[in-house]
């Protein structure tokens, strides 16, 4: 085969060739089929949309850069009469680049004859022009060939398969005056093609390459990324400047510290779940990567893993105050580092000051934990509050002040509720900067023994079972728990009666909200509601609320914090309870029907806007219907494509949101069901 050869590995019984894979599919003597054993197709919008801007990317390099898309195996036929070579892993890439060829091919057939014939090439049989290269599985060949050779019947129209959906996303992703550059590409790929003889173990080939070693990590692919093309020297430099120290101080806390990076510069959620989220958003901030402006980009980058190390050891500030406040975030988890690293490195740099510094922090807990005690949800909180900061200080404020709870709603779930973080919401009431030394201590034991009591008259055991249980519910309550001072802990779990516990420990500590206790007489259910009021007040003081008039929004997550699904997860039908559109309450349950909705206001409300983001996208608006599919029409010559998949609308969705300013007035609520997809 032509212009396919690289280097050459063989072996008894296979045979191993770097190949460039255009040039591979196109030589007349390439044939594929799919055995009967192989898995259906089933790559996803989301896995095309990876491959397009893989093709892309490598377009715009120079000649000598390739992207490598890993291996392929087969064998040979063993039926004389059918000349094919036997496909047993690569299936899903090779229909995949058919079908995006296919696409490319039926975008220029009419404008670009000769482009038309070389993609012709790559995808039917030079001795039989009614039957493509790659022989899919019987079952389906039948749809996949209608989709490639474009012989589809009116029958056809509302059909339903992968081919026809990614097939259909590809025209809709390029543009003739594209194709060029996608063809380009396309000729950049290459596969290590691995061809088995006749005795080898096709299963036990196949299992090795698939199961031995494991995924490069996020961060792995960034480093191979930030590093590639450079020269031995430039890599070297780079590495020793830059990467080793982001290593050294981020730690094992090196993918996070990316993901909360990315996070904080785009303003955007970057999502842990799904195959190189992290990797991918990295490549979108950072498409290209010339040395010049790399240096100055990796100093940046080095800059904030340091500060990313204070935030993972709070002793480092020399600033004993904003230590303790960075350590107190750190109590809820690294959920809201983003934003934290941001203000701190301002902080550093001398763009905010120390008090605005603390205040923020001080924000940053009250939201936090305000929403805990009232058991609302703390995930996907920080990239809307990123993005008010990219606005102003105000709008932080504000932005924090909309999702953070109500005193009303707070002091009803203290009264009632379990306290979350006892140690370190004590240690603040009490003024207690370093607990290390003294532990939670529950005034009416979690698990009270037969002769406890709290009035010194009767004992556990005489109590009625309402008054037990109005016990144990309060038990767990910020009114029941105290701070003692290690060297009292025992005394305190030795106690049999309150008043053992008042004489022998509260009225000997040091601890102000325990020595208080040494004034109470009796405890009783009544004493915790008295002492939980006194507390609150003092609750409420610390971790106050911005002074914002404005509602807390009872979990509504902004659009642009909407959750991406790949495909149509389970349960999509009914992801949402409703949508929140500029005030307006919207019964939409789902991203397909919120789509369609969203698209035909903005047509009819503001329609340049909705052109102009459709023209730059490539989609999905069009003239006619061009492929078969789901349409709606929107007016006379123009049309919706509503075929992509549950992703790419809703990245659709907030795309245009932001273009047409809407978008920090759209919310969703997620259904019980949406919160568990």
């Amino acid at each position: 085969m032509s212009n396919t050869t690289g280097s050459k590995t063989s072996a008894t019984n296979v045979d191993a060739t770097a190949v460039n894979t255009v040039a591979w599919l196109a030589d007349p003597g390439t044939t594929i089929v799919v055995p009967v054993y192989q898995r259906q197709y089933r790559w996803d919008i989301g896995g095309c949309e990876q491959l397009l801007s893989d093709i892309r990317a490598v377009s715009e390099h120079d000649d000598a850069h390739t992207h490598f898309i890993g291996s392929i195996l087969s064998s040979h036929n063993s039926n004389p009469d059918e000349a094919a070579l036997v496909l047993i892993d690569g299936q899903q890439r090779t229909t995949t680049l058919m079908l995006l060829i296919a696409a490319l091919h039926h975008t220029v057939r009419d404008t670009d004859p000769a482009l038309a014939a070389e993609l012709e090439r790559v995808l039917v049989r030079a001795d039989d022009p009614d039957r493509t290269k790659l022989r899919p599985h019987r079952e389906w060949a039948d749809v996949f060939e209608s989709v490639v050779l474009d012989r589809r019947s009116p029958d056809d129209a509302m059909r339903e398969s992968r081919f026809d959906d990614n097939y259909a996303f590809f025209r809709s992703q390029i543009q003739p005056d594209e194709a060029p550059r996608i063809w380009r590409g396309l000729r950049k790929l290459e596969h290590v093609a691995i061809t088995l003889g006749a005795d080898a173990n096709a299963q036990q080939t196949f299992e090795s390459l698939n199961s031995t070693g494991a995924p490069l990590r996020d961060h792995e692919l960034i480093h191979n990324y930030v590093l590639m093309g450079l020269t031995h020297a430039e890599q070297t430099e780079i590495e020793e400047q830059f990467w080793l120290p982001i290593e050294e101080a981020t730690g094992e806390q090196i993918g996070t510290f990316w993901r909360h990076y990315l996070i904080m510069l785009t303003g955007r959620e970057v999502l842990i779940e799904g195959e190189r989220s992290v990797y991918d958003a990295f490549q979108r901030s950072f498409p290209r990567l010339e040395l010049p402006g790399l240096r100055a980009q990796a100093a940046e980058w080095r800059e904030y893993a340091e500060v990313y190390r204070t935030l993972l050891e709070p002793a480092r500030e020399p600033d004993a105050e904003i230590a303790r406040h960075l350590g107190y975030v750190g109590v809820f988890g690294k959920g809201m580092f983003p934003l934290v690293m941001r203000e701190y490195r301002a902080h550093r740099a001398g763009a905010i000051g120390r008090e605005e510094l603390i205040a923020v922090l001080e924000h940053v807990q009250s939201l936090l934990l305000r929403r805990q005690i009232i058991g609302l949800p703390l995930d996907r909180l920080v990239a809307r509050m990123c993005r008010a900061r990219d606005e102003s200080h105000d709008a932080l404020v504000r932005a924090i002040a909309r999702i953070t709870p109500s005193d009303e709603r707070v002091r009803v779930s203290l009264k009632y509720g379990e306290l979350p973080h006892p140690e370190y919401v004590l240690g603040r009431l009490a003024g207690v900067d370093d607990i290390s030394t003294a532990g939670v201590d529950h005034i009416f034991p979690l698990a009270p023994a037969d002769d406890w009591s709290g009035d010194g008259e009767r004992a556990w055991t005489d109590l009625t079972e309402d008054e037990q249980n109005s016990f144990r519910a309060l038990a767990p309550t910020l009114g029941n728990l105290t701070l003692v001072e290690d060297e009292l802990a025992e005394g305190a779990f030795a106690a049999t009666t309150f008043a053992d516990k008042r004489d022998a420990v509260y009225a000997r500590s040091g601890v102000r909200i325990s020595a208080d206790l040494a004034a109470a007489d009796a405890w009783s259910t009544a004493a915790v509601s008295a002492r939980t009021e006194r507390l609150v007040a003092e609750f409420l003081d610390i971790w106050k609320r911005p002074a914002v008039v404005l509602i807390d929004d009872d979990g509504l997550t902004p659009v642009l914090d909407a959750k991406l699904r790949r495909g149509w997860p389970r349960g999509w039908e009914r992801e949402f309870d409703y949508v929140e559109f500029r005030g307006e309450h919207w019964e939409v349950y789902d991203v397909k029907y919120l789509f369609n909705r969203v698209f035909k206001r903005l047509w009819a409300e503001d329609r340049q806007v909705l052109v102009d983001y459709s023209d730059r996208q490539g989609g999905p608006i069009y003239p006619a219907m061009a492929w078969n599919g789901h349409w709606d029409e929107l007016g006379e010559g123009a049309y919706l494509y509503m075929g992509w998949d549950s992703k790419y609308m809703l990245t659709a969705v907030q795309g245009l949101l932001i273009d047409a300013g809407y978008a920090p007035e759209t919310f969703v609520k997620y259904s019980y069901i949406g919160d568990v997809m």
